[in-house]
């Protein structure tokens, strides 16, 4: 089955027609993945500017990690299990738009950010995070992390005003 035909098998679904006839479930789902989205961004932005000191300066990043990583996962899930509900109400659509696929390579790039950060810089942050001055690599990692973001959030907007309207 090629992913075309995927993606008309999906939008032929009971629960795919289901968001897209409910007065409900589409507006409902939208506002629990912006709402999500408005806490994992303040809780990312807030680290990635840490990491570039310009806030909390005086704070060590492995504590605010450490405080902030429960409402950093559990607002990512939510958004990922939220976005992909909104995807099934027209994902013919959705595939079809340019502000969809920049959102998703955006989206698997900040995943990828993450991990590279974890799996090298993160792995040394007791060596450096009481040092008068973030190192570079960790700046660099912060501001492709809000780069990312920013754009991954207009490419979501992007997406609203490129769907046909309901």
């Amino acid at each position: 089955m090629s992913f075309d035909h995927w993606l008309h098998w999906l939008s032929d679904t009971q629960f795919s027609t289901f968001m897209r006839e409910s007065v409900w479930a589409e507006p409902l789902l939208e506002t629990i993945h912006v709402l999500t989205l408005a806490v994992f961004l303040g809780f990312t932005l807030l680290l990635d500017l840490r990491m570039l000191d310009i806030v909390l300066r005086g704070k060590r990043l492995a504590r605010l990690f450490e405080q902030m990583n429960p409402g950093l996962f559990g607002g990512f899930a939510v958004m990922i299990v939220t976005g992909v509900l909104l995807f099934t109400a027209d994902p013919v659509s959705f595939w079809a738009t340019i502000f969809f696929k920049l959102k998703m390579i955006m989206l698997a790039l900040a995943c990828v950010n993450v991990l590279v950060f974890n799996f090298t810089l993160g792995k040394r942050l007791g060596e450096w995070d009481g040092a008068p001055a973030t190192p570079a690599g960790v700046k660099l990692t912060g501001l492709i992390s809000m780069l990312l973001w920013v754009s991954i959030v207009a490419a979501g907007r992007g997406i609203a005003y490129a769907l046909p309207p309901p």
